[in-house]
């Protein structure tokens, strides 16, 4: 079986980066005669009930989905190359008030933060937990992600990279503003994948490459309040991680442990990176969190709060990331990027690796 490779990638965001790189190897693809296929990643404005195009993703999942389905044609060879595009100018693109009217997907009368709210407290029930605890713990994640949103850096974060401290205050009574996506980013990436035979076409070496190893799927039957029960359960996400290490035959979480691979967990609020980390048997119950916080960075990114989440394309944005962060590292072969799409209805979970 022919493997998957991602041969470039490139983002800009708040105008700075250039897809310059991405678009010159998608160019030479064409012009030597390859079959080019795009999967688009809808931006905000594309109203989330309106009918899905062919080839194009929708949801918080959706980059994972595209992956898998880039990587099946690639594997299949239906496509010489596929490129998985998304573009989002949140920050400039929108009126306040349109922004805030396209992002109530459940309608005004169940917004966001009270479907959080009520998901948060069936997790809390399903784990026995309490409110305080959950509090507590969704402080370390932020603490967590700060740390690695830190680390990108050598000089002290600026007053403007950090959160007002308004954003501190309970929202509701289980999280803070800082505990979910800040989602005021203009956003653009582009990921390249082709074959290993395409790839020595355009003079890429293996060392310049990293293999989609395997994605993982789990879907419940539908999103929002009526569903909030089964989504705790989680049951999805773990049966979307447990395939992706049974497709590439890794065990992540040990290699994870081991130093030997990164990790993006979706952060757009408390209840997902506690049920990834639990499903994924990096931690076996809920008090076991603040000792693991403590030793291992579960973002690559800083988090959807920090380094932003531009709607539909959080994980996009993500995948470059790790792309890039592997080709760079001479101490991780491995990555895991993690998708949550909706309030939680789709999970999805890519590996890459790299292959020199």
């Amino acid at each position: 079986m022919t493997q998957a490779l991602i041969i470039a990638s490139a983002k800009t965001v708040d105008n700075h980066g250039s897809l310059q790189h991405c678009l010159a190897q998608e160019a030479a693809l064409q012009q030597q005669g390859h079959r080019l296929t795009e999967l688009v990643i809808d931006p905000l404005s594309t109203p989330w009930l309106s009918e899905l195009l062919p080839n194009h993703y929708r949801s918080g999942c959706g980059p994972i989905e595209a992956l898998a389905d880039a990587r099946q044609l690639i594997i299949t060879g239906a496509a010489d190359a596929v490129v998985i595009t998304g573009k989002d100018n949140l920050r400039s693109g929108y009126e306040r008030q349109e922004r805030l009217d396209l992002m109530a997907v459940y309608g005004n009368d169940y917004p966001l933060t009270q479907a959080y709210n009520e998901l948060a407290e069936q997790f809390i029930q399903r784990h026995h937990s309490d409110a305080e605890q959950f509090r507590e713990l969704a402080e370390q994640l932020f603490e967590n992600y700060k740390r690695r949103f830190q680390s990108l850096t050598t000089e002290p974060l600026a007053t403007d990279q950090l959160p007002d401290e308004r954003w501190y205050k309970l929202i509701t009574p289980l999280f803070r503003g800082v505990d979910c996506a800040n989602p005021l980013i203009d956003f653009s990436g582009r990921i390249l994948i082709t074959s290993p035979t395409v790839a020595q076409q355009l003079n890429i070496t293996p060392a310049e490459t990293v293999e989609i190893a395997a994605v993982g799927l789990g879907i419940v039957a539908g999103d929002g309040q009526p569903y909030i029960d089964e989504i705790a359960r989680y049951q999805h996400l773990e049966q979307a991680y447990q395939s992706a290490c049974q497709q590439a035959q890794i065990d992540f979480a040990q290699q994870f442990r081991d130093g030997h691979a990164l990790l993006e967990v979706y952060t757009c609020y408390p209840v997902v990176p506690m049920a990834f980390l639990l499903a994924s048997g990096l931690v076996d119950q809920l008090t076991q969190l603040p000792a693991f916080l403590a030793q291992h960075l579960i973002t690559i990114t800083g988090g959807m709060n920090l380094a932003k989440g531009p709607w539909n394309n959080p994980a996009l944005n993500s995948l470059i990331e790790m792309h890039q962060q592997l080709l760079a590292s001479p101490t991780h072969s491995l990555g895991a990027v993690h998708g949550n799409g909706g309030l939680g209805y789709k999970q999805g979970v890519a590996l890459l690796k790299k292959l020199a």
